[in-house]
């Protein structure tokens, strides 16, 4: 034990005593004995042992004792306790620069803020542009310091390296040492988050070839640098695999470097069975190669139709392929319109006009609205008379814009007691409600399930947002029976919503395999806050695919003749 050592612990405790609201004078006092004990030039250890502690400036007798406890035990209760109290995300959000302890009580207090996800997440959904002592250029420079701590993370959202991917594969598509160059790995899979990015290519001069990609200016350090395998950290800290293969090899490099180990481990499992070999370099019969130039042939090779990348986890999809029985997977061209959409009259960025336009440029024949309701007041939650100004935008824009159509709805957030906000003379002036769990996310799962399964039972409830309420890599699940609620979705035929924010991606998509079989409708939903955010859905359409789901079992599927159909059959 050093007098270091005390110094620190009493920077720490003035710190947590900030982040969690304190009377700011006995934080001070803490900063004050730190700063005492720094100047403090005589035998720190001579002092203890004499119990002279109190004799120096600024250390009164509470911060005294749990100095001498800590010196003489190694272990301060208070401290451990104090910091215990603390959600530990928020000693996280301290790396960010420009975020205190005292701004950081305050999103806390605010907005319910614990995590550096949630706090990204409330930055996107601009809910600190409007918050006292924030506004939208702290709310960007916020954003800037995650981007920063960002870049040492292990596991990234599927979207940035999906993003950093592209680029990449753009790159190799333009250079004269590439014959074939593809996305491999768990983006290919569509997972919802990815450790690295992994790139195959095919190349006759391999060598030249690796020596350029490991040499262009997107890359931060060289791991591995050889003629088959070059490992990289990318500028943005994401970390990179580039495979480099023959022609030949490719389509067998292709499959294995695609499939999830399991995936890959029952293939090799089945080739044995029929007495070939099986590897990312071929497929062999003997020393003979079974000549394949596609992956389809790979699966024809071994009795199989053609197995997705989305689908291969070893999840019952080579018994189907054996069989005939694959899902024809919803595409993206398959999606119609889009639900879950705010506008700046709630905490979106964009006027409704200009969503539309975003939407009809992605091909959508319709839009669903759905801002806050009341309840979400630190998001701008409509308010009776702000509805009824919206829905007679609403009628003037659908006038404008035919045969276009949006949808008048609603996110009413469900209440502890499962009922859904605002009286039922307001829910039924909508075309459909969006129900959703945005606050105490600390009741039992017991208690949570009935919450949710009382808001499905509502008749004014058309589906239910983000089910389990997950942001990915910051905030897990709420305590909740999901299998309960996909049975009480099938029993009052309502709709789960597959949110495609790339910080939520909830259905889970093992989840979605279990609602297509209770014949329960998912809706592939972006959740934009602003017109940059429709284009999440294409996310969202991995997952579903990745959850099995067809084009049948996605509501926003049906074209908008079909969509006004089945919205008047729920009103």
């Amino acid at each position: 034990m050093t007098k270091e050592d005390v110094i620190r612990t009493l920077e720490d405790i003035a710190v947590l005593l900030e982040l969690s609201g304190e009377n700011p004078f006995k934080s001070r006092a803490y900063q004050t004995a730190a700063r005492n004990l720094e100047k403090f030039d005589l035998d720190f250890s001579d002092w203890m042992s004499q119990g002279k502690i109190f004799e120096i400036d600024g250390i009164g007798e509470a911060i005294g004792k749990k100095i001498t406890e800590f010196w003489e035990t190694g272990q301060l209760d208070y401290y451990d306790k104090l910091r215990a109290s603390i959600p530990p995300g928020h000693l996280d959000m301290l790396k960010i620069g420009g975020l205190g302890p005292k701004k950081i009580h305050t999103l806390y207090q605010e907005l319910g803020i614990a995590t550096v996800g949630e706090l990204e997440y409330a930055c996107h959904e601009n809910r600190l542009a409007a918050l006292k002592g924030f506004g939208k250029k702290t709310q960007e420079n916020i954003l800037a310091g995650i981007e920063r701590l960002k870049h040492y993370q292990a596991r990234r959202l599927s979207d940035e390296a999906a993003d950093e991917a592209q680029i990449l594969l753009e790159i190799l598509q333009k250079s004269q040492d590439v014959t074939q160059v593809t996305i491999a790995g768990s983006l290919r899979r569509g997972n919802e988050t990815v450790k690295d990015i992994d790139l195959l290519a095919s190349s006759p001069r391999p060598e030249d070839l690796a020596r350029a990609f490991a040499g262009q200016d997107r890359v931060d350090a060289v791991s591995a640098l050889g003629a088959t395998k070059v490992s990289v950290v990318l500028k943005s800290g994401i970390n990179c695999d580039l495979r480099i293969v023959s022609a030949a090899e490719f389509p067998y490099a292709l499959h294995h470097f695609t499939g999830s180990r399991e995936h890959n481990t029952a293939m090799r499992s089945r080739a044995k069975d029929r007495g070939l070999k099986m590897n990312e370099y071929g497929l062999f019969k003997g020393e003979a190669n079974v000549v394949c130039r596609t992956e389809d042939q790979i699966f024809a090779a071994l009795g199989l139709s053609f197995i997705p990348p989305e689908l291969r986890e070893n999840m019952g999809e080579i018994e189907a392929a054996e069989k005939g029985d694959l899902p024809r997977l919803v595409e993206e061209a398959d999606i119609r319109g889009l639900f879950h959409i705010h506008t700046n009259a709630s905490d979106g960025q964009d006027p409704l006009e200009r969503l539309i336009l975003s939407a009809r440029a992605l091909g959508m024949q319709y839009i669903g609205i759905s801002d806050h309701s009341r309840s979400a007041y630190y998001a701008g939650g409509l308010k009776i008379e702000a509805i009824e100004k919206q829905h007679t935008l609403v009628d003037d824009l659908n006038k404008k814009h035919a045969p276009f159509h949006v949808f008048k709805g609603i996110e009413s957030d469900i209440l502890p007691d499962g009922s859904l906000d605002y009286d039922e003379e307001t829910l039924a002036k909508f075309d459909f409600v969006i129900a959703a769990i945005h606050s105490q996310f600390n009741m039992s799962a017991e208690e949570m399930t009935a919450r949710i399964v009382k808001a499905l039972q509502n008749p004014f409830t058309t589906m239910l947002a983000h089910p389990t309420g997950r942001l990915l890599l910051s905030r897990e699940p709420y305590a909740v029976h999901i299998m309960d609620v996909l049975d009480a979705a099938a029993r009052f035929g309502k709709v789960l919503e597959l949110n495609a924010n790339p910080h939520r991606l909830d259905l889970d998509w093992r989840h979605c395999i279990i609602a297509k079989k209770r014949n329960v409708k998912i809706a592939v939903n972006p959740d934009a806050h602003q017109t940059a955010g429709l284009s999440h859905f294409r996310l969202g359409i991995k997952i579903a695919r990745k959850g099995w789901l067809e084009k049948d079992d996605c509501l926003n599927c049906l074209s908008l003749k079909d969509m006004k159909a089945y919205l008047r059959r729920e009103a």
